[in-house]
This record gives C-alpha cells, sequence and structure tokens, in this order.
C-alpha cells in the first residue's frame, strides 16, 4: 500500500519534526537522502549494550518512483528484519516532506542521542570541541564532519546554541551526527566539567598571544573552545583556557567561517598531538 495522503499521521510527524518546538517535545528529528539515512542505519546496527547512545531509526518513508539507486533499495528491503518500518509514499507527498528541491526520494524519522556532559569524561572523551552559542545550523554540522575526519571525540554546544537536530545540520554532517556525542550544557556546568576532569582549554581569539603554528604539543585531554561566530570568546570564557591561540589573518578578512577555522585547528592539534 502506498501513502497518497499529506493528513496519513506518519506524514504529518515528520514533517511537523522540521520545527525545534515538535523535536524537543519529541526526541525525534528528520534525516534525509539516501547517503544520510544508510549512515543512521548503519549507526543503529552498531550499537551494542556496552555502548548504547547513538541514533535510533524509528521509521523510513520513501518513494518508490524516486529512488533511482540500487543502494536506496537494497536499503529498504534490509529493514524490515531490523524491526524499523518503511513506509511508501507517492512522490507528491514525499516531495511536501523534503528540505530542498529533488529530493532522492527517502528520509527517515530518528531519535535523538540523549548523553548529557556529566557522561562524558578523558576516558570516552579524549578531545573535542565546545562552540559557544552557534547559531548556523549548517556551521554546527560542518564542525561535526570536521571532528569525524580529525578524529575527535564529540561536539559540547554551550549556552542558547541553534539545534544540532536542524535538518540542515543533519545533512552538513554527513553523517557525524550518528556517530559522535553532542551535548549541550551552560558554560557554567562545562566549566566544573573541565576543572572536574582536568581537561586542557584551548580558547581561540583573534587576540590570542599564540600562534597556532607555535605550539609544540596539544595537551591531553583537551577541549579547542570556540567563541560566538559574533563576539568571539567572553573575559569569563577566555579567563577558563590555559591557552589562547590564533589563526594568522594575511589579507583584509579579521576572521573565517566557525566551520573553517574549526577544521584547520583540529587539524593542527592531531598533527601536535
Amino acid at each position: 500500500m502506498i501513502i497518497s495522503s499529506r493528513s496519513n499521521p506518519k506524514v504529518k510527524q515528520a514533517r511537523a519534526l522540521r520545527r525545534r518546538k515538535t523535536r524537543q517535545q519529541t526526541g525525534l528529528f528528520l534525516v534525509e537522502g539516501i547517503r544520510h539515512v544508510g549512515e543512521a542505519v548503519e549507526a543503529q546496527e552498531a550499537r551494542s549494550k556496552e555502548t548504547p547512545f547513538g541514533v535510533q531509526v524509528e521509521y523510513i518513508l520513501y518513494a518508490p518512483e524516486l529512488l533511482t539507486s540500487d543502494f536506496a533499495q537494497k536499503l529498504i528491503d534490509g529493514q524490515s528484519p531490523q524491526g524499523i518500518a518503511c513506509y511508501a509514499l507517492t512522490a507528491d507527498v514525499l516531495e511536501s516532506l523534503a528540505g530542498k528541491d529533488n529530493p532522492q526520494g527517502i528520509l527517515a524519522v530518528a531519535r535523538k542521542d540523549e548523553r548529557s556532559l556529566e557522561a562524558l569524561n578523558p576516558h570516552n572523551f579524549a578531545w573535542g570541541v565546545a562552540l559557544d552559542q552557534p547559531q548556523d545550523p549548517g556551521n554546527v554540522g560542518t564542525v561535526l564532519r570536521s571532528i569525524d575526519a580529525a578524529g575527535a571525540s564529540g561536539l559540547i554546544l554551550l549556552g542558547n546554541s541553534v539545534d544540532p537536530h536542524h535538518p540542515n545540520a543533519v545533512r552538513a554532517s554527513m553523517g557525524a551526527l550518528f556517530w559522535y556525542p553532542v551535548v549541550q550544557a551552560s558554560f557554567e556546568a562545562f566549566a566544573g566539567w573541565t576543572q572536574k576532569h582536568n581537561y586542557h582549554v584551548y580558547g581561540t581569539s583573534a587576540h590570542g598571544g599564540t600562534d597556532f603554528r607555535k605550539i609544540v604539543r596539544y595537551a591531553s585531554p583537551r577541549i579547542l573552545l570556540m567563541g560566538s561566530e559574533r563576539e568571539g570568546l567572553t573575559p569569563q570564557q577566555a579567563s577558563l583556557c590555559d591557552e589562547l591561540i590564533r589563526l594568522p589573518m594575511h589579507g583584509r578578512a579579521t576572521s573565517l567561517n566557525l566551520g573553517v577555522s574549526t577544521g584547520i585547528f583540529l587539524y593542527e592539534m592531531l598533527a601536535r598531538d
């Protein structure tokens, strides 16, 4: 049976998940596209009793007439044994749910990983990134992708942050969201946590005293603390840092995009571990 009504309960729920309020109330979020749904399914399959955290796929919606990929069809066919329901939709109903034109014909509704800051420590979070109040979901997704590429441990979002499960953040993470812990906390809780576990905090600032290339070795465990996209680090945040580092700017620009600069710092930390 193919669902042709936009009033179907599963369709209505998926559409409502474009709103942050609904995501917060239900603990669910949308995953769009073949690669992203495939990553979510693979991450769920990798969960175990020893590592119970991570994404949980609730159900999949797809439009048979839009699916032209053999991988996508195999993905659909393989979910019933895993207990994941797959619902076929007409093309126009699925297109009404998609966040961009020419959708790939598949999306999933998944449950968030509900880890808290208290669940992280130097044994399972050796080094990671903390972002202060990021407002661009694309930047959050890009940072997660860089965390994955550099082999870091995860992401901490401080203060009034954008929702990391916003569809644009999910898309920009290219699946990294499903494999790494992303927790939200106040700066005060974060400061206490870093001191409790003896993290070395490296803050970034255009006015930092140390060129990032001059650091001989980055200590562990460590956190890269990135200030807000508009204001940078506050004096209180800067005082928490063991070192303030900067990127040299040789042109007229005074700063780089948050996602770009975080990626540069992460790779430098990896090289000087």
